[in-house]
């Protein structure tokens, strides 16, 4: 029997409209999500979600780690993740691969079983966290908040200085620098403007006749000074969000 749909006008001449019960929901196709659930390098769903900390692409654990062998670029944005070691900016997301679960039936099960074979063929003893848990009723409990994974990004504690790097540019006669794919990093308190000045040259492939002049606020900074020193000192005009503003500049050298 079709559904019928009932409406009447309210006192102050507003239409109010109810449905019946039997009226069933709107449902998405699984496929529409599959941007956000699949690997973009091995195009199944994901296994072991992890995520680059640089630009926050997603892809299953062994496809990353295996691309990053050969690359130490995302395979996505072709961002580069770290000059030599890309494989310390790489965290699992685990809320993440729970949603995968929940949305593709049987997934989590049947990533279990077969991981469990590939020891079980080897010889070798099967970790823990493979092994299938008895078939027991599910009785679902209240369960204490510290038993939750922290949160994924959770930064460090040393890294206690998050700076946002801004390119004024570069005097006249000045080329052939590559523009900063990373205007926002954290560092420890403790790191110099010096520290500061060569990560851009790294970062930028800045020859040793350039020189780099960094300002915070309206003051030209020293090599030697602190970056903690420098967010104490400078006050909330130089801050933007919790960040603190480094703005540089390429000159050249003067002449004495």
């Amino acid at each position: 029997m079709a559904s019928r749909q009932y409406s009447h006008r309210s006192h102050d001449g507003t239409a109010n409209t109810s449905c019946s019960d039997t009226e069933d929901e709107p449902k998405l196709a699984l496929s529409q999500f599959y941007p956000y659930i699949r690997c973009a390098l091995c195009c199944g769903f994901l296994i072991d979600a992890t995520t680059i900390t640089e630009c926050l692409h997603t892809f299953c654990k062994c496809c990353i780690v295996k691309h990053f062998f050969c690359s130490n670029k995302c395979p996505t944005c072709s961002i580069v993740v770290h000059q030599t070691q890309p494989l310390y900016n790489i965290r699992p997301d685990r809320q993440l691969q729970d949603i995968v679960y929940k949305m593709v039936p049987f997934l989590e099960e049947f990533e279990r079983e077969r991981m469990s074979n590939f020891y079980k063929e080897r010889g070798l003893p099967v970790p823990k966290s493979v092994v299938f848990p008895p078939q027991v009723p599910v009785v679902w409990k209240k369960q204490k908040k510290d038993i939750f994974p922290s949160s994924v990004f959770t930064m460090p504690p040393e890294l206690n200085v998050s700076l946002l790097l801004e390119f004024v540019g570069a005097e006249e006669g000045i080329c052939g620098y590559k523009l900063l794919e990373r205007r926002y990093v954290c560092v420890s308190g403790e790191a110099t403007i010096r520290h500061v000045e060569l990560f851009i040259r790294k970062k930028m492939d800045l020859c040793h006749t350039c020189q780099v002049d960094i300002v915070c606020g309206d003051h030209l900074l020293n090599h030697s000074q602190l970056l903690k020193d420098i967010q104490n000192s400078v006050g909330k005009d130089a801050l933007q969000d919790g960040l603190l503003v480094l703005h540089f500049g390429l000159v050249r050298p003067s002449q004495s």
